[in-house]
């Protein structure tokens, strides 16, 4: 009944907003809607917002006359268009309906774009100008996307001195975006300064953008200076290790594929430099789980260079997110196309699908089958492979794999520390304890500072009753280093619990309950030392809540129903 109401509200809302927008946008109101034509457009917009776009276009196609009047139907139209990849009726559908005296941010950049391409630059400059400006769907880019996108209009006519000053006019609080596009304009006009830029966006301790570390080896392989190219690639295929467009980009170079490399990205090309704006722009979006519009800049970006096909990995993701099984089993499928490394983390990826989709079981076979396919399996294949199992609770089965992977990785790895926590953590899971506490010791004798294993160790020293004084110095020593993690904040205040201090104990655990206030283990926590500070109805109201949390699982939820009636029996 409640979603029943609640859809019939959203109704209502459309519809009002389709009359409301008429009105707003229309200079003339003189249409008078159908039933017909509110359920498509409502059709229309729902389908969109469930991420049914070949559907939602093909309901907002059938009200195409309210491209005249509303401003919304427009915006989504023409998203819609470039999620569809219709970059032509895109491009035509903007043309027919911009204005002069109206800001359209999606028109103005659409047809921006078409002109840049056609190298008509004095209107691409134009449109680019007007996406300075603060509009309905433009809240967050003054004076940003415009100035750079006219910065590499200036660049397209070589004038150096328009673009640099054109990337000046963008504003200090998007520093960081700066410096990438800086980094690109010394390469496009080959500037003694190119490398010193990109070393600078790199060496950042604020950003840590790794991923430049592949388009300066880039420009120094296009350059023919091979072998800093080589020296560069494997000095940051240490340093960032996770990094697929690294590991692949090593993987090239160890076979002398150095072409591969070149052939994704070219600074000499702006539309290449102006793909990687808006894959950086997908990025923040997907960040912020908006899946859709971090697509919409995604889509825009791979039109523009559809040679970077890497970038599609955060296509696949973002669909993953959005539940398209199908499309992003799709995606993983054609990154083998790029090489090995790639290839490899498709495989992966399919098989979460899978586990998704069908089974864990059927998913760990597929993923088996794959594996022995390798002719030669390194220990990055062998951790890949004992996380997947690690994940899917196959603890044995992971154990297996990390400890294959510790025996042939290099025993100063930076991940090595990583593997023997994985691999304690799948030992703590089985109940093997003396082995787990083991792998995770020695994780942080290698690397002290890792905020999540002295969490992991601390806690499982305090439910054992273990410790209880070296556990709160790590926590308290985790904590420092991260300020605002709820879990740790959560076994902080658990150890003071269990060290009799309830006053400390509630404080730490009051702020675990703000920071994370739906998690019910930290909920039971925080009424656990209610009731032995004897603020027994606080400590019943938060039992109360935890049960009815659907996260909690049912073993909880029997402990806190017998915490209801009996208190707690057994004083710590």
């Amino acid at each position: 009944m409640k979603y029943f109401i609640k859809k019939i509200y959203l109704i209502l809302f459309f519809i009002t907003a389709l009359l409301y927008n008429t009105e707003s946008f229309s200079k003339n109101v003189k249409f008078k809607y159908s039933q017909g034509d509110i359920s498509n457009y409502f059709s229309g917009i729902v389908s969109i917002n469930q991420n049914y776009t070949t559907t939602g276009f093909k309901y907002l196609n059938k009200v195409r006359f309210l491209k005249n009047s509303h401003y919304n139907f427009n915006v989504q139209f023409i998203r819609t268009l470039i999620l569809l990849e219709k970059f032509e009726k895109a491009f035509a559908f903007s043309k027919n309906i911009w204005k002069e005296d109206e800001l359209f941010f999606e028109a103005d950049l659409l047809l921006g774009l078409d002109y840049f391409i056609k190298e008509n630059y004095l209107k691409a400059e134009k449109h680019f100008e007007r996406l300075n400006n603060i509009s309905q769907s433009n809240l967050f880019f003054k004076d940003f996307l415009g100035n750079i996108l006219i910065s590499w209009v200036k660049a397209s006519e070589n004038n150096i001195n328009d673009s640099f000053e054109f990337l000046d006019k963008i504003p200090d609080h998007y520093d960081s975006l700066k410096q990438i596009q800086n980094a690109f304009l010394h390469c496009h006009f080959d500037t003694s300064k190119t490398e010193v830029a990109f070393e600078k966006l790199i060496d950042n301790p604020k950003t840590r953008f790794s991923r430049y570390n592949f388009f300066l080896a880039n420009y120094f392989i296009s350059k023919n200076q091979n072998i800093a190219g080589k020296i560069l690639i494997s000095k940051s295929r240490d340093a960032y290790n996770s990094n697929l467009l690294i590991k692949q980009a090593e993987n090239f170079v160890l076979n002398g594929k150095n072409n591969n490399i070149t052939n994704f990205f070219d600074c000499k090309n702006p539309n290449d430099v102006i793909a990687e704006i808006f894959y950086v722009i997908a990025n923040l979006y997907s960040t912020q789980e908006n899946y859709q519009l971090s697509n919409f800049y995604l889509k825009i970006s791979l039109f523009l260079n559809n040679k970077f096909t890497p970038n599609k990995t955060l296509l696949a993701e973002n669909f993953y997110n959005q539940k398209k099984y199908e499309l992003s089993k799709r995606i993983y499928n054609l990154l083998e196309s790029i090489g090995p490394v790639y290839g490899w983390y498709g495989v992966i990826n399919r098989a979460i699908i899978l586990s998704e989709t069908e089974s864990k079981r059927q998913a760990a076979l597929s993923l088996e089958k794959e594996f022995n396919l390798l002719s030669n399996p390194n220990f990055e294949h062998y951790y890949e492979l004992a996380n997947f199992y690690k994940d899917n609770e196959y603890y044995k089965k992971s154990i297996k794999y990390y400890s294959l992977a510790l025996e042939s990785i290099n025993q100063d790895h930076p991940l090595l520390p990583k593997i023997l926590d994985r691999r304690g953590t799948s030992y703590e899971r089985l109940g093997e304890w003396n082995k787990a506490e083991k792998d995770l010791l020695k994780s942080l004798e290698i690397l002290p500072d890792q905020p999540h294993v002295l969490n992991y160790l601390a806690y499982s020293w305090v439910e054992k009753e273990n410790n209880i004084e070296k556990a709160l110095e790590m926590l308290e020593k985790a904590t420092k280093l991260r300020k605002n993690d709820g879990y740790i904040i959560d076994s902080l205040g658990w150890a003071n619990y269990a060290n009799k201090n309830y006053v400390d104990a509630e404080k730490f655990l009051q702020r675990a309950v703000e920071l994370m206030p739906i998690d019910p283990i930290i909920n039971d926590h925080y009424a656990d030392v209610l009731w032995m500070l004897n603020k027994n109805i606080q400590a019943r109201y938060f039992w109360k809540y935890v049960l009815s949390l659907d996260e909690a699982e049912q073993e909880l939820k029997d402990n806190i129903s017998k915490k209801l009636i009996y208190g707690i029996i057994k004083k710590l």
